[in-house]
């Protein structure tokens, strides 16, 4: 209820005024982009200067992938009983030195495939915990109803890393060398390093102020804090919801995307270059995502916003099995739909994670971070297994058209759930309870 006042509620002031949400945004942009050139500069690494074959190089990304099931649920529990902060200063710190030390055995012929497989599960496991970190980051350091205007920058700086990353490492390798390339994503991680040390606003951790000194065996170990964080976002409506709605896109689209990059080239015979271009056209869309998503969800309903977009994001896809051939008219088709859905497909995921945050009291936002990206991730290697079998057996157009019609069920299950009667006001959360009402008794 409002409060019974005449005068309207005060704006909220800028985000890009506050000093140390400026520090956080570029060292979060810094990091990203130190993420995104090391995913193409080590496969490069493997394949240029140590002569990798498919198998070899196919085993490296499994392995820089892998921290994301191992580890995301374990993260959550650490950054809960962390300073955000502090736990992506560190991260940085170690990812710098991982590749710092890669960049130099590569450029002095020390370097092997085994150790490179080392520093891929290794700088994957630290941007784990820098990614749920910087999530929690943002809840502890701006007002509630900032979080969708500080979402919408942080997830832009990301999407403009997922463009401009890949390419710089690529162009870095091509230009100089794979371990010269190593070093810039080093240094990028140097730089975020220093910008997030000039944090200077207190960071409160809830959980480490709920425990009494004097009684340890309160204290929730990290399975049971992982167990916690788990009933936590299934006894949630609006989570479970979420929980629900990205497994079943992230299965869908890992299936559809494996059909698609085997559809362009061999259904419509689409060049490498022109594959890459057309790629490449989601990571504009993503950033006009990121845009409207500061202003839409306030002016037409989070709930409206979610469904909406997830329809017209994700049936974009559909048209993709209609194209034929290589013509000029194709490739503008195929732009235009990687535009689309990478536009809506940011407006929702910053939409979701603005409503996850809102919903989630302080205490548990690294866990319910770290659940939904297990439950959601964990269902890719499914995926990209399911998209091959149905191109095998139905045919590139068909299992494409399959595939992409799965990911409609995504905004299928949102419509059908709470988060589609959100309106224009992020809900308060519910604290959850504290661990010394949980463990032990008076």
């Amino acid at each position: 209820m409002r409060p019974p006042s005449s005068s309207p509620p005060s704006p909220s002031p800028s985000l890009w005024r506050d000093t140390d949400f400026r520090r956080l945004w570029a060292g979060q942009t810094a990091s990203q982009l130190g993420e995104h050139t090391t995913l193409v500069v080590l496969p490069l690494f493997a394949v240029l200067t140590l002569d990798a074959g498919a198998g070899p190089l196919g085993a490296l990304r499994a392995v820089g992938q892998a921290p994301i099931l191992l580890l995301s649920l374990l993260a959550g529990a650490w950054v809960d009983r962390w300073r955000a902060r502090t736990v992506m200063v560190l991260t940085d710190a170690a990812r710098a030195v991982a590749l710092g030390a890669a960049a130099v055995a590569g450029l002095l012929g020390l370097l092997g495939l085994p150790a490179l497989f080392v520093v891929a599960f290794t700088v994957g496991a630290l941007s784990v915990l820098f990614d749920v970190a910087y999530q929690a980051s943002l809840v502890r350091m701006v007002r509630r109803d900032q979080l969708v205007r500080g979402n919408s920058a942080l997830e832009g700086s990301r999407s403009a890393a997922q463009i401009g990353g890949p390419a710089l490492g690529g162009a870095l390798v091509s230009l100089l060398s794979a371990p010269v390339a190593a070093a810039a994503g080093a240094l990028f991680f140097a730089v975020s390093f220093v910008s997030l040390r000039r944090i200077r606003r207190p960071e409160s951790v809830p959980e480490r102020v709920a425990p009494v000194p004097e009684r340890p065996e309160l204290v929730a170990p990290v399975r049971g804090r992982i167990r916690e964080g788990l009933r936590f976002v299934a006894g949630n409506a609006w989570l479970r919801a979420v929980c629900l709605a990205s497994a079943a896109f992230q299965l869908s689209f890992a299936a559809t995307m494996t059909v698609y990059l085997l559809f362009l080239p061999r259904e419509l015979h689409l060049t490498g270059a022109t594959v890459g271009l057309a790629l490449a056209a989601t990571g504009p869309g993503a950033l006009l995502g990121s845009v409207l998503a500061a202003r839409l969800p306030g002016r037409l309903g989070h709930g409206v916003v979610l469904v909406s977009a997830a329809v017209l994001g994700n049936g974009a896809l559909l048209c993709v099995p209609a194209l034929h051939g290589s013509t000029t008219a194709t490739i503008l088709a195929l732009l235009s739909v990687n535009f689309v859905f990478g536009t809506f497909s940011q407006l929702v995921n910053v939409t979701v994670m603005s409503v996850r945050q809102a919903v989630t009291p302080d205490g548990m936002q690294g866990r319910a971070a770290a659940t939904i990206t297990f439950v959601g991730m964990g269902f890719t290697p499914l995926g990209s297994l399911l998209g091959g079998l149905l191109a095998q057996e139905w045919g590139l157009r068909t299992g494409l058209l399959v595939t992409a019609a799965g990911m409609m069920l995504s905004p299928v299950l949102m419509a059908a759930s709470p988060l589609a009667r959100l309106g224009r006001l992020l809900p308060v959360p519910r604290e959850e309870p504290r661990p010394t009402e949980r463990h032990g008794s008076e």
